[in-house]
Formats: structure tokens, sequence, C-alpha cells
């Protein structure tokens, strides 16, 4: 089954594809700028309104998600807002900064946290299949590692020594709550026969 990928970020866009790809499933990026969609108050809402702005301009089945990361001492944020958490123009370095800064004189047990996502595989005839993931951990007091992107020099998987931004691609691919998210909805679309 081919798929759109309705995502400008490549970070996602990477992850998304190899672990779709792995699959069987045939992923496809096209440039496209959704516009202001993510107008939701949860990951739900926004993965939907992703994937429906992207199935009207180019009447595929496409696959869109909303992540974030929820930090225990912030009450859960930012939430569905992590990408815009410095402002709506916010590199990851910004959005790092601002959450180092919140989080100032926390202690370790005050930096719980956990990646959140819903993933919205969306076909032109209105089916929809819906993944979840989610991936525990807590935050350092500073940033660690390359790779990845986000939040991923701050944020220490669960288990782990290392953030997830010190961690291969395919490593972070085994555990990540995108992973999680995906193989859900891949069980999904196998079952109604999509693949």
């Amino acid at each position: 089954m081919q798929v759109v990928l309705a995502t400008s970020n490549p970070g996602k866009a990477r992850e998304a594809r190899a672990i779709l790809e792995a699959s069987g499933f045939e992923i496809q990026t096209v440039p496209m700028w959704l516009g202001e969609v993510e107008t939701g108050s949860t990951y739900l809402e926004n993965a939907r309104l992703k994937a429906l702005a992207a199935l009207r301009m180019i009447g595929r089945a496409v696959l869109a998600e909303d992540a974030g990361i929820e930090v225990d001492a912030l009450h859960g944020l930012p939430g569905p807002r992590s990408g815009r958490f410095a402002g709506e123009s916010a590199t990851s370095a910004q959005n790092n900064a601002k959450l180092l800064e919140l989080l100032d004189g926390a202690p370790p047990e005050r930096r719980t946290a956990r990646y959140r996502i819903t993933a919205v595989l969306l076909l032109p005839s209105g089916a929809e299949y819906i993944g979840e993931g989610r991936l525990e951990g807590h935050l350092l007091d500073a940033p660690r590692g390359d790779a990845g992107f986000g939040y991923d020099p701050l944020f220490v998987p669960e288990g782990q020594d290392r953030t997830v931004a010190e961690m291969r691609s395919d490593e972070k691919n085994v555990m990540s709550h995108r992973a999680q998210a995906l193989r859900t909805l891949l069980e999904e679309a196998k079952e109604a026969g999509l693949a």
C-alpha cells in the first residue's frame, strides 16, 4: 500500500519511513504546506486535522501524526504545543532552552517526563486507523548527543543511561513512542486487509 507522509519534519519522516517500509508499506513524502491546521487541543485532534488537510490536497492515503513531550513538574507541558513551546518559529534548541529554564533547580525526581504520540492513517474512502504510543523517561539538566531531533538530547528513556540523541536510529526505532504508534496502526491496517 502506498502512503504519503503528511509532515514537513525531516526527522519524523526519516523515522516513520524506516518503521513503515520494514512492514511492506511504500512511503512517499510530498513537500506540502498544510498551513496552520494544528489548532486542536489533543494529539489526536491535531493528527486528524493534518491528515484531513493533506488528503484534501492529494486525494490519496495519508499518514499524519502529532507528538510531544509531557513533563510532570510542568503539569504535562509542553504537550501538543511541544514544537512551538518557545514560540511559533522556535527551533529545537530554543524549545530545549526554554524547557531547561523552566526546570532550573528541579531535582532529578521531579524531572520525569514522557513522549506521547497519536498517528492517523486516513484513506480517501474516509476509513481511519489510529495508533498511539508513549515512552517514559526523565530529563537531564543539559543536552547530550547529536542524533535525533526535538527534545531527544534531553530525554533519557526509562531503563537507559543514554539520551535518545545518543542512540543509533535502529535502537531508537525499537522502543520509541513513534514506533509503538505506527506498529499499532499497522496491525489495524493489516486486520482490515490493507497490507
